[in-house]
């Protein structure tokens, strides 16, 4: 049997070289090729045409999750895993929405990286226990609109109400009635609750503001 080609993409060297050496100690796997950021993620999977690629969330130019979801529409049958140290609800949800075959946190790496690849050349997906739990969580939880969403990162930058109206161009009491929902749908007792489990959820992302 020929050997699996694998592609990586992470925006950090150490990640990287760490996956290059884990995979060239298997004798059926290659390690054949790397990108740094979603964009550069996109034209390498185009041009190698690995049998799997590893990538990053987190990741500059394009996200992880966009550049999944380019890759899984030029390329239905591609095999792609989530290695990532997001491991929020909402982040391994959108990562399988678009197109993801399986997700490993980074701190598992070591031992599920070569039984996930090997799954997903039999065809299967890799969805560890920790995993399913998350997506368990969004399941039974409500999920925030994109205004919702808004209404938290502006809370996340320190906004009070008459700012958060003014960035967003609508009343004041509009604001209240959306920061009353957000809560209740986190289940949130005050706005800094809220940040905190939206960030945790990975309903929002530092980099965002």
């Amino acid at each position: 049997m020929p050997p699996i080609r694998i592609v990586v993409v992470d925006d950090h060297y150490v990640v990287r070289e760490g996956l290059r050496s884990l995979i060239e100690r298997q004798a059926d796997f290659v390690f054949a090729g790397q990108a740094t950021n979603g964009a550069e993620a996109i034209e390498v999977h185009r041009e190698l045409k690995p049998d799997v690629i590893i990538i990053d969330l987190g990741l500059p130019v394009l996200s992880g999750v966009e550049a999944i979801r380019a890759i899984h529409k030029s390329t239905p049958e591609a095999r792609i895993l989530v290695l990532s140290n997001f491991e929020g609800d909402e982040d391994i949800h959108n990562s399988f929405a678009a197109g993801a075959s399986g997700y490993i946190l980074k701190h598992r790496s070591g031992e599920q990286i070569v039984p996930a690849i090997r799954a997903l050349m039999e065809g299967k997906g890799w969805i560890p226990a920790e995993i399913a739990q998350q997506l368990q969580v969004r399941k039974f939880s409500e999920t925030l609109t994109l205004r919702e969403r808004e209404i938290v990162l502006c809370i996340a930058k320190g906004e009070a109400n008459k700012q958060i109206s003014t960035s967003l161009g609508i009343t004041e009491e509009t604001v209240k009635s959306h920061v009353k929902n957000v809560l209740a749908k986190l289940q949130a007792k005050d706005r800094t609750e809220a940040v905190t489990l939206a960030l945790r959820r990975g309903i929002i992302h530092l980099p965002e503001f």
